[in-house]
């Protein structure tokens, strides 16, 4: 699947013939192919490729190599890609404007917000019991989680408190909007996982049209 790296830069809003779109902001490329994995050397074929420059007192040996090979700085983040048509070289610099355009559906992969620790009632929805008389120190309970006397266990899955958040997130088939070639912007209807800053991966769906 073909694809960009990027960070996620915030949300918008986008008015036309009086419809209000909400957009996400998504800063994609430029990403530098570091490595070109072929089926004869590797078994497969696929694109590695860089995203965000790093300084090389940062880098490890094989990171250093790499960048030495392709002529490009040691790269932050790394990510590889299969189904670029396009012969491509070590080196070669990809843009959002030549992988994308306007109108095509898109997934895109990024780690949503850690929420710490949650009850249950922001981690699974549940809702407080009726705030009537009798009714204390359970505002806010999970419950009951078990059974009786057999088989006297909690069922595993069962939805209790717990970490919250900080999980890998795909959203499909968004609709790209906008691209501004010239800062590398792309527009995306909807929302994405993950707060501004955060890395942000954009590949094309399955499904187009």
């Amino acid at each position: 699947m073909t694809g960009l790296l990027g960070i996620k830069k915030g949300m918008s809003a986008l008015f036309s013939d009086g419809r209000y779109t909400p957009v996400t902001v998504l800063e994609v490329g430029p990403c530098p192919v570091v490595q070109v994995k072929t089926i004869e050397r590797d078994g497969y074929a696929a694109l590695q490729l860089g995203f965000g420059d790093k300084k090389p007192k940062h880098a490890n040996k094989a990171e250093l190599g790499r960048a030495k090979n392709a002529n490009i700085a040691p790269q932050r983040f790394l990510k590889e890609f299969d189904g670029f048509a396009e012969e491509h070289k070590a080196g070669d610099i990809l843009k959002a404007e030549q992988v994308f355009a306007v109108g095509d559906k898109v997934d895109v992969i990024a780690l949503s917000k850690g929420r710490g620790f949650a009850g249950v009632i922001k981690r699974h929805n549940f809702s407080r019991p009726n705030q009537s008389h009798g009714t204390h120190e359970i505002f806010r309970g999970t419950g009951s989680i078990g059974q009786h006397s057999y088989p006297a266990r909690t069922w595993p899955g069962q939805k209790m408190p717990g970490r919250l958040g900080g999980k890998q997130i795909t959203t499909k088939n968004l609709k790209v909007l906008q691209i501004d070639a010239e800062k590398g912007l792309m527009l995306i209807k909807g929302a994405v996982p993950g707060a501004p800053g955060g890395l942000v991966t954009v590949r094309k769906s399955l499904t187009q049209g």
